[in-house]
């Protein structure tokens, strides 16, 4: 009886670094659709919320609904923190927070940075360079806020 070879398909690095993106700018949309991301507590469509998240992520600034009044001040937070990752880039915060988790970069991550130059080769040393890059960031966001 003959055995099937089953064989894994795996992904590319561009693929994955599509579906990353893709990921982030769903799940922004998703919690953008929540209440709790307006001010006056209602569901915002769909429609609105994945077009401004994709705006974040790609930090194009474009926004269909008034940031600082539509938006309640945890709408606002999701915002600027897509507008971070996409900023930095969804595979140096990935990385980033593998790094700070305490693994070690993979030799598919090494991949990705090989094929997609990010900001995280630079912060593979873990240590200071990292936790100026977390602050510096968490600084502008709160911020940008006010």
């Amino acid at each position: 009886m003959p055995e099937k070879m089953c064989k894994k398909k795996h992904l590319t690095s561009f693929q994955l670094i599509i579906l990353g993106f893709a990921g982030v700018i769903l799940l922004g949309a998703i919690i953008l659709m929540l209440p709790v991301s307006s001010a006056e507590g209602v569901i915002t469509p769909f429609n609105q919320t994945l077009f401004t998240s994709t705006s974040a992520v790609c930090v194009t600034g474009l926004a269909v609904l008034d940031t600082g009044s539509y938006w309640s001040l945890f709408g606002q937070l999701v915002i600027i923190t897509l507008i971070q990752i996409g900023g930095l880039g969804v595979i140096t915060v990935a990385i980033a927070f593998s790094l700070l988790s305490g693994k070690k970069v993979s030799l598919m991550q090494r991949s990705f940075m090989q094929v997609f130059p990010t900001k995280v080769a630079a912060l593979i040393p873990i240590g200071p360079g990292v936790i100026c890059e977390i602050a510096t960031t968490s600084i502008n966001s709160l911020n940008d806020i006010q």
